[in-house]
């Protein structure tokens, strides 16, 4: 064939496999961990008899809701290129807060509105240090996960704050069947209001960072925050909103794990920055910013939440569990990393 004719002939165009909608579908990572969340709910189905039981599934839901409620947040400040480690202690001390407000008589809308006055005190003073004096948010908010606990520790010692008002446990261990408004359908007489508040907050976060001007601004930031600054994003005010609402999630998850559990000590809730990071991850967010969703963050949160329930069914030591999220946090950092190297490494 001439040089001429070589020319002439149209280049070949190799398809891409991925360029339909039902190709980015069945490749994404909510499919992958779509599949894995149905995977994990037949086996516990199969390994353990009461697993299907309707009220077991309803008692599952607590393993996951409180701590998404966190990740949903997390995932934000995240993809923003900044991290929070101090939600827990945050829990601790908006709970210590409660307990002490509720031995000094206050009822539930004044625990409620406490809880909640404090996450959102806890997590301005975080953003306060990372958005306006620039300090880096690991650093700063390693300070304040010691600095919120150990005010705990102090007010409350080996004690532990009880008494709470009768209709405060409702946030923690309420069914929605007890609203005459909600449906009689059969089945859903176990819903919880932790979860519906899972649904709700889920469907708002993902509205917010998927669907308005300001989630475009949260991945405009993660990406590049100079080029975000240059570009008239508000940089500094963005972050500071993003830590407040950390601090807002983690006074909510407080309300509810305080309900739940009945009392009050400095110990609560200890470990759960870990998981709510590994939920953010597991989910899709890339822990270098710029990068994530909250759809995945939501597979993420059942997923985790159907094996530690699985593994509590089989009676597996809290400590095995403890040892499984460190090992799939570890996981889900470096398989990303991994995956790049070995791809840069294949020839075209």
């Amino acid at each position: 064939m001439s040089t001429l004719a070589a020319e002439k002939r149209p280049p070949r165009h190799i398809p891409d496999k991925l360029s339909t909608p039902a190709g980015r579908l069945l490749g994404s990572w909510e499919t992958l961990l779509a599949a894995v969340a149905i995977a994990i709910f037949t086996a516990n189905s199969l390994a353990s008899p009461h697993f299907l039981d309707p009220w077991n599934l309803s008692d599952a839901t607590y393993n996951f809701t409180e701590k998404a409620m966190i990740a949903f947040a997390m995932t934000l400040l995240i993809i923003s290129g900044e991290i929070d480690l101090s939600v827990a202690a945050i829990i601790a001390l908006a709970s210590t807060a409660m307990g002490a407000a509720a031995q000094a008589g206050f009822q539930t809308p004044a625990l409620v509105g406490i809880g909640l006055s404090v996450g959102l005190l806890c997590g301005a003073f975080n953003g306060l240090l990372v958005a306006r004096f620039g300090l880096p948010s690991i650093v700063v908010t390693i300070g304040t996960m010691s600095l919120f606990r150990g005010i705990a520790q102090i007010v409350l010692g080996d004690q532990a704050y009880g008494g709470y008002p009768s209709s405060f446990a409702w946030f923690g261990q309420g069914y929605m069947s007890d609203f005459p408004w909600w449906p009689t359908i059969p089945g859903f007489e176990v819903v919880t209001f932790e979860m519906v508040a899972f649904v709700v907050f889920a469907l708002l976060f993902g509205i917010l960072l998927h669907r308005t001007t300001f989630g475009r601004w949260i991945y405009a930031i993660g990406n590049n925050a100079f080029a975000a600054q240059f570009s008239g994003i508000p940089v500094q005010r963005t972050k500071f909103i993003l830590f407040l609402l950390t601090g807002l999630m983690s006074g909510v998850a407080a309300v509810c794990l305080t309900s739940r559990l009945g009392s009050t000590r400095h110990t609560i809730a200890v470990g759960w920055e870990l998981e709510a990071i590994t939920m953010a991850v597991l989910g899709g967010v890339s822990i270098l910013g710029g990068s994530g969703s909250i759809p995945g963050v939501v597979l993420a949160a059942i997923v985790m939440g159907l094996v530690t329930f699985g593994l509590g069914l089989l009676n597996v030591p809290g400590i095995i569990m403890s040892i499984f999220i460190g090992l799939l946090l570890i996981v889900v950092i470096a398989l990303p990393i991994v995956v790049r190297r070995i791809r840069s490494r294949t020839p075209a």
